[in-house]
């Protein structure tokens, strides 16, 4: 049994760690995306003076905290977000193992801990720009795809409930975005609600909705109430349900069926 939990504690510290790389990753992500930039070609570079990062500053975590968050050339300061967008989806891909069976469903955490990264990054680039990139949501419905065909059993699904699941929330924001002349609502939340409802299913992505709407309509009062600006990105909030969704979108959903005395209705 102690060999077990070793050899459980092994996997567990690496899946972490392979997240927080791929964590570095992200913030190329979403700092390149939106300026159309290469993600591969061009290394990565001070923003004040436009050296380029040695390797051994570019351990994630480890090289920020040795620098005490600036540029080894410059001085200049750099943002610790880089850092917290890395601890976080090493964070997320470890809870991901640890609430999912990672023997009985090792495909299904693979699928969702990508799929998450994507969501990390359309949080922070939708907050930072109002825009989703397209080539990010393609990347969440690909992954959807492949739930559906590898994952059938380890999610419970219908293929029905994907399909519609893709529309259920989507069509209803793409009415919102044409009635509004995409004031209210853009094309980018469409499309992600549409890629997110194709790997949740029907309950999963309205759980989704319900999160987003009411941390969006919280979040927006308070940033109203500060700022006297009305105007927010909804990408992030639409990000933050699929999250809840994932892990607690089938409690949520039978909770407000049982709460509502739906689930009587419709038996």
């Amino acid at each position: 049994m102690d060999r077990l939990n070793i050899y459980y504690t092994v996997i567990y510290f690496f899946i972490f760690l392979f997240g927080v790389c791929v964590g570095s990753f992200l913030n190329v992500c979403i700092y390149r995306l939106p300026k159309n930039e290469g993600l591969i070609k061009r290394n990565s570079h001070c923003m004040t003076c436009g050296e380029e990062i040695k390797r051994r500053d570019l351990i994630p975590i480890i090289s920020w905290c040795i620098l005490r968050g600036k540029c080894r050339n410059c001085g200049a300061k750099i943002s610790p977000r880089y850092t917290v967008v890395e601890a976080l989806n090493g964070v997320l891909w470890l809870f991901t193992a640890l609430w999912f069976d990672i023997v009985a469903r090792p495909m299904y955490i693979i699928l969702t801990c990508l799929m998450i990264s994507a969501l990390v990054v359309v949080f922070f680039m939708d907050w930072d720009t109002q825009l989703i990139n397209t080539w990010v949501v393609v990347f969440i419905g690909v992954l959807a795809v492949l739930e559906i065909i590898l994952c059938r059993n380890n999610t419970g699904l219908e293929i029905s409930s994907h399909i519609i699941g893709a529309f259920a929330v989507s069509v209803p924001l793409m009415i919102v975005t044409l009635i509004s002349k995409e004031k209210a609502m853009g094309w980018g939340d469409v499309y992600l609600m549409a890629a997110g409802g194709l790997y949740l299913g029907t309950q999963g992505i309205l759980v989704a909705l319900g999160v987003a709407l009411i941390s969006g309509s919280i979040c927006g009062l308070a940033i109203k109430h500060f700022s006297g600006n009305s105007k927010f990105a909804f990408g992030p909030y639409l990000s933050l349900g699929i999250l809840v969704a994932v892990f607690w979108g089938a409690s949520i959903g039978d909770w407000y069926m049982e709460f509502t005395g739906l689930n009587e209705m419709l038996a």
